[in-house]
């Protein structure tokens, strides 16, 4: 802690050790900036310091006071003690003590939040990378990294006393090999490690249910796989430790027993000044995840929940309000601009409550720096540092000692500079003891990520057309057909795969030392399918099919229709949906477009359909697959992409992109 005044011992000794003297001019003033009060008293040289830069009463200094009397107090007995030393006389020692009376010192604290979300378990950052030549920021510069983070977290806590590390939700799920091979286990270790406070929990934290995000929190190993609880080999704590911070869950009710899964909000005492900190993901979070996983569980309106909670935190004498919320919006531009924002963080801030002073967001994977208007009009800060640990955000707090509220935020967007380009004068350095812990998770995980499992011809990317389809998801639909068509694996004539849960591209070079030669690696495919979702095979019926594909476009999904299906080979349709334009909730699949294999789909007939886990249960909204009759469940959603690129050993190439047609008008 940085001392707040000179012990008179010191400054005994500092007046008797050594022989340089200190050139000190001018008079002693008090405080800083605007509400600098000056003095009459002559800065006087006291051995090898000046009177003045014995006061701390600024910034610079470390001035940090719970009060404006705690200053007084102190100053007040620090110039007594140079009085009775002979060093101030009576008279000076008074005008002294009634600046510092009439000075602002310690009327305000500032208080230092280091703010990060989306991490996704992206503990090792060597792949990372980050471009925005709008800020400075070069084409793919090298960022993120766990112990990177961890390194510039250290750095700005080193010049803020007062700090606190939060998250605003996935911090785990979706998450790299390294991390999701061990269930997250590597990520909520660093973050112990990188001083993690607070996590709001997001939508991808319930990805393998409560139970194992409960376990997450308390610790222990997973009960039935064997690569949890590596601590022994890793150098962390063996059982699993669970993390050292706080998931808060303020929209989380657990239906039967009417309380919230995790704690509404955690409160931080800065030097007797108290900020509460909402965390909460969105309300939409069902739709999103397997419906399984979250079942007992109701997601509550982020607003309504915030303003539920405001008077509960004034009766406690809690002024000083954050939310931490794993929703946001789209700002395109600077990392630190807020260009035309879009999206549903604009409606929720505008909904709350006046006693909001900060929305720290996430979920859109977008960086942004904004101020939005609240229900009264005024404007509140809302950040976001975009995903995967590559920037994070550092926000100062000015907080009214008297009031304990907040009445001044500053916020900025920080690169996390793995070469150091943007940060030559004070450098990135990362934090040994992660880096260590992340390398002995990666040795485990190399011998599986590094095995090939097969070859591509070209990039597969799962960039969408216009029509809503990808080349990458035409794939992967096919692979979930292959496994899944013969009699004796369910029959399937026709593969739905969400677009959501494919979490990157297939790239010809790879990221193994072969660099070029197509191989794709088991580390690859993961990265791509992460979910470790099992196929499910059910019978529906030719209108359903109709249904199910209407859906895509029903009220409460993406406007730009980004939860479009993916279809496997065989299958077509035509629809007139224009992303961003047509509204949702109509119907827009082209009455008899529907054909496999040519055949028009006969809306009284039964067909075998596959899909994942996920959408079995109706998740990204998809109700209709819950009417499906006979089901049977499959292999696993990576293992039948493995064994599709083990079926093709000449290379898989790209899916065409013709199987969706977007059409202008229906014939």
């Amino acid at each position: 802690m940085i001392p707040i005044l000179k012990p008179l011992a010191a400054l005994i000794g500092l007046a008797l050790a050594g022989t340089a003297t200190a050139n000190c001019t001018g008079n002693i003033t008090i405080g800083e900036d605007s509400s600098q009060i000056s003095t009459a008293v002559a800065n006087k040289t006291v051995g090898a310091t000046c009177l003045n830069n014995l006061i701390i009463d600024t910034e610079a200094e470390g001035a940090n006071y719970r009060n404006h009397g705690e200053f007084v107090a102190r100053l007040s007995k620090q110039v007594t003690g140079w009085a009775r030393q002979g060093i101030l006389r009576s008279k000076e020692a008074a005008e002294l003590r009634a600046a510092g009376a009439r000075s602002e010192v310690g009327k305000t604290l500032k208080v230092r939040v280091i703010a990060f979300n989306d991490f996704h378990g992206n503990i090792d950052g060597a792949d990372l990378n980050f471009t925005s030549p709008v800020d400075g920021i070069p084409p793919r510069t090298p960022a993120g990294g766990v112990d990177y983070l961890a390194g510039l977290v250290k750095q700005l806590k080193a010049s803020a006393p007062n700090n606190v590390v939060v998250s605003a939700g996935d911090l785990i799920g979706a998450s790299p090999l390294d991390s999701a091979l061990f269930h997250d286990e590597p990520t909520i270790e660093t973050m112990n490690r990188l001083g993690l406070e607070f996590n709001a929990v997001g939508n991808h934290e319930f990805d393998e249910g409560r139970e194992e995000l409960l376990r997450m929190q308390n610790g222990g190993c997973h009960p039935t796989d064997a690569n949890s609880c590596q601590g022994n080999s890793v150098g962390t704590p063996y059982p699993f430790e669970g993390a050292r911070f706080d998931f808060l869950a303020a929209n989380v009710m657990d239906t039967a027993s009417g309380k919230t899964l995790f704690p509404a909000y955690g409160v931080k005492n800065f030097k007797g000044n108290r900020v509460a900190f909402i965390g909460m993901t969105l309300k939409g979070t069902p739709s999103i995840v397997t419906p399984a996983g979250i079942s007992g569980l109701a997601f509550k309106d982020e607003a309504d929940t915030v303003n539920q909670l405001i008077g509960k935190l004034k009766r406690h004498g809690i002024n000083a309000v954050v939310v931490l919320l794993h929703e946001g919006g789209l700002a395109p531009g600077s990392i630190n601009g807020c260009a035309g924002v879009s999206g549903p963080i604009v409606d929720i801030v505008k909904r709350l409550d006046d006693a909001v002073d900060l929305i720290i967001s996430g979920h859109t994977h977008q960086a942004y720096n904004c101020t939005l208007p609240n229900s009264t009009g005024r404007t509140i800060p809302v950040t976001s540092a975009g995903a995967f640990g590559r920037l994070l955000t550092s926000i100062d707090l000015i907080l009214d000692t008297r009031t304990k509220d907040i009445v001044a935020v500053s916020a900025m967007n920080k690169l996390v500079d793995r070469d150091n380009v943007l940060h030559a004068a004070d450098p990135i350095k990362p934090v040994d003891e992660i880096s260590v812990i992340v390398a002995n998770y990666q040795a485990l995980a190399e011998p599986i990520a590094n095995r090939v499992i097969g070859s591509i011809t070209a990039n597969i990317t799962a960039v969408r057309n216009a029509a809503g389809e990808s080349a990458l998801g035409d794939v992967i639909a096919d692979s979930q057909l292959a496994a899944t068509a013969p009699p004796d694996k369910g029959g399937a004539a026709i593969a739905f795969m969400n677009t959501g849960g494919i979490r990157a591209d297939l790239t010809y070079a790879g990221s193994t030392a072969d660099e070029g030669d197509g191989n794709v690696t088991y580390g690859e495919a993961f990265t791509v399918q992460p979910f470790g979702n099992s196929l499910t095979i059910k019978t529906l019926t030719g209108q359903q099919l109709y249904d199910l594909l209407n859906q895509q476009w029903a009220a409460g999904q993406y406007a730009d229709g980004g939860r479009t299906l993916q279809i496997s080979n065989g299958f077509t349709y035509q629809h007139t949906f224009v992303p961003k334009v047509s509204p949702l909730g109509a119907n827009y699949v082209c009455d008899g477009s529907l054909k496999l294999n040519g055949v028009a789909i006969d809306k009284s007939a039964s067909y075998r359909v596959t899909m994942n886990s996920f959408l079995a249960s109706g998740g990204d909204n998809y109700s209709v697959f819950n009417l499906g009759t006979n089901q049977l469940g499959g292999d696993v959603d990576l293992d039948a992409l493995e064994a599709y690129l083990h079926a093709n050993p000449g290379g898989i190439t790209p899916g065409s992109q013709d199987r969706i047609r977007n059409v202008a008008a229906c014939n």
